[in-house]
């Protein structure tokens, strides 16, 4: 997709593209009322700004899209295709790492009431496996932190994904 597309498409159409970065109502509302963006930079570093203030209702109300670290994602939507690309790694994992990380994400939930959630991308599955272990150790109120934060690094991620191929706009031709 290309910027100029995102910031030229109706409300509803730049809202669904958003809720693929992080489904956060009011963060989504504020992107789309923000248009148009002179550049990805510009849209990421406001997308950033807004996020850094997002609060733990905001968390919960984006975990329903995010599956369990080494789940098989089901789906063909663009959130599961994006949850599928991010923890590709997790299709090599040792037997080892998928057994922990699977109990690992049970006692996560048993403590936290929620999925654990990490930015997979460029992670292996030994990085995550630590992370989450280390992460049991938190106390709430700090896990509800770091958990915001990983929503925010992949929402970035998926952002900047969304315009990868993103180049200068071709001029319109003259009439």
């Amino acid at each position: 997709m290309h910027l100029h597309h995102f910031n030229a498409d109706s409300p509803a159409e730049a809202a669904a593209v958003a809720r693929v970065w992080a489904d956060v109502p009011g963060w989504v509302d504020a992107l789309i009322a923000g248009r148009p963006y002179a550049d990805v930079d510009a849209l990421a570093s406001y997308a950033g700004d807004l996020a850094a203030a997002w609060s733990p209702d905001d968390l919960a109300a984006a975990l329903h899209a995010h599956p369990r670290i080494g789940a098989k994602v089901a789906g063909e939507n663009a959130e599961a295709a994006a949850s599928r690309r991010e923890q590709g790694s997790m299709a090599s994992a040792a037997d080892d790492d998928v057994a922990a990380i699977a109990a690992g994400n049970a006692a996560y939930e048993e403590r936290f009431g929620r999925v654990f959630l990490i930015r997979a991308a460029g992670r292996t599955p030994g990085e995550m496996r630590a992370e989450l272990e280390r992460r049991l150790g938190n106390d709430p109120d700090a896990e509800t932190i770091e958990a915001t934060r990983q929503l925010a690094e992949i929402a970035l991620l998926r952002l900047r994904t969304t315009f990868a191929d993103d180049a200068p706009a071709e001029p319109e031709p003259a009439e």
